[in-house]
């Protein structure tokens, strides 16, 4: 799997070795406040989600991706396109950008960073047609992200007892 970088930014493949980072991102609740509260308490289950990430690399050619910083190597969560096979929002078999942050890297700009590379590998690369993305209503913060990489809320919807923006970007004719 290609690995990308950005300015300040190494997106790379999530490997076990992330387990502990990734322990620190999701057992935080207030990382989980627009996720429907539900952190993880075992480093168990999250090497169960990097295995189903793994499989998803596999299976789909794609999925989320390890953030890690340039200057320092850590890791800081994850970001990537996902490719959803189970309905969501009255769509199937589409393509949705996401990330996901420790806490202490919120409010940097390391989100939009990541999501404008994985919207110029998904147009540009992988040639997808048309971007999603979803947020609860109140995550002024990741709303912010969608909306300065180009995403438009096209509706709300409820998901998992969440009221969410649903956003769409379409791939632009002539490239970015």
């Amino acid at each position: 799997m290609k690995t990308l970088t950005t300015e300040r930014l190494i997106l790379r493949p999530l490997v076990l070795s992330d387990a502990t980072g990734m322990f620190t991102l999701d057992s935080n609740p207030n990382v989980h406040k627009f996720l429907g509260n539900n952190p993880v308490n075992s480093i168990a289950q999250i090497h169960n989600v990097i295995e189903m990430i793994n499989d998803q690399y596999k299976k789909n050619g794609i999925g989320r991706f390890a953030v890690v910083l340039k200057e320092t190597n850590e890791f800081i969560g994850w970001s990537g396109i996902k490719f959803v096979t189970e309905p969501e929002n009255n769509h199937v078999n589409f393509y949705d950008i996401g990330y996901r942050l420790i806490e202490e890297h919120w409010g940097k700009g390391y989100a939009q960073e990541s999501a404008k590379a994985w919207r110029d590998h998904a147009f540009n690369e992988m040639k997808v047609p048309v971007l999603y993305a979803s947020a609860h209503i109140e995550n002024a913060g990741s709303i912010n992200a969608l909306q300065k990489i180009g995403m438009t809320i096209k509706e709300q919807y409820l998901h998992q007892n969440l009221y969410c923006h649903w956003f769409e970007l379409k791939a632009p004719l002539c490239g970015i």
